[in-house]
């Protein structure tokens, strides 16, 4: 089977694997290459693969989309981490969020600028006399 996952600004894994693991709202389930095609939405967890050569990868991944199809496995995700280790994983999803934290933090620093702007622009147009 070909594993491939997409995020929305690259293709994070495009490589050959003997199995998927993944879950779903009911549960978690196993594709191997002979398994019937299907479609299943992902829940935020753990993704892991196991490349045709070595040993069993793990993904973070938040809520997302598989199909199976043939022999193509698609799993369409808005964010997803790799690691070797569960360990390792754990590191960089906690890195990665922090991360999240403070951009979104940056952001809403932004926003509330751009009202403070908008408001005083508002205030000004009322003084204003015509």
């Amino acid at each position: 089977m070909r594993l491939k996952v997409l995020l929305p600004t690259l293709v994070l894994i495009d490589q050959p694997v003997s199995k998927v693991i993944a879950e779903a709202e009911n549960g978690s389930f196993c594709l191997k290459p002979r398994h019937i095609d299907f479609v299943a939405a992902l829940v935020p967890g753990l993704l892991a693969y196991t490349p045709e050569k070595g040993d069993e990868v793990f993904l973070a991944v938040d809520e997302g989309t598989l199909i199976k199809c043939g022999d193509e496995v698609l799993v369409a995700t808005r964010n997803a981490v790799r690691g070797r280790d569960l360990g390792q994983l754990r590191a960089a999803v906690e890195e990665q969020f922090r991360r999240l934290d403070e951009s979104e933090r940056a952001a809403r620093g932004a926003l509330v600028q751009l009202e403070a702007g908008i408001v005083r622009r508002f205030s000004e147009l009322k003084e204003t006399p015509r």
